[in-house]
């Protein structure tokens, strides 16, 4: 696509561009695309890829989801692309609408999301069940902790359990 043939639609920016404002590597980028997490909007002749400030959020999202909360790229692609869905749904709101258009519209939303809800619930199951065996071993070594002091406050050693 020959980006003189393009309406202006907002800022473009080629991929080293992209790179640097998000923190990514051009190769992640490229991955990200490969895996169908991100799909730029536009190319220049000779095949560079042009990314939009959508584009850009995305990759900011993507990076949230995978760095802050360790999900994986299956997880953060349906993160994706049920929020995409919820965003098409907003974008084209119109009030006069039918009611049952409406409905339909509406149960597509909660769908996107309910989906979006089941991948965090997933991980959130996965995070507690760490957490109570983290717990359970930090109890262990604290009751052990506390025998061994009380022994060594009475004058006794102990070398009969491990630590």
């Amino acid at each position: 696509m020959n980006t003189s043939d393009v309406e202006p639609k907002g800022a473009r920016y080629q991929i080293g561009e992209v790179a640097e404002r998000t923190g990514v590597t051009q190769r992640t980028l490229r991955f990200y695309e490969e895996k169908g997490l991100l799909n730029p909007t536009e190319r220049m002749d000779g095949g560079f890829r042009l990314y939009s400030d959508e584009d850009v959020q995305r990759i900011d999202y993507i990076k949230q989801l995978q760095g802050l909360l360790g999900f994986t790229l299956a997880e953060i692609k349906e993160m994706v692309e049920a929020e995409e869905q919820r965003q098409q749904i907003i974008s084209t709101f119109r009030p006069d609408r039918e009611i049952p258009d409406r409905l339909e519209r509406l149960a597509s939303s909660i769908e996107a999301l309910t989906r979006q809800l089941e991948v965090v619930e997933h991980k959130v199951e996965h995070l507690e069940a760490m957490r109570e065996d983290l717990q359970g071993k930090l109890a262990r070594l604290q009751r052990r902790k506390l025998e061994l002091e009380e022994s060594l406050a009475s004058g006794a050693s102990s070398t009969s359990s491990a630590t």
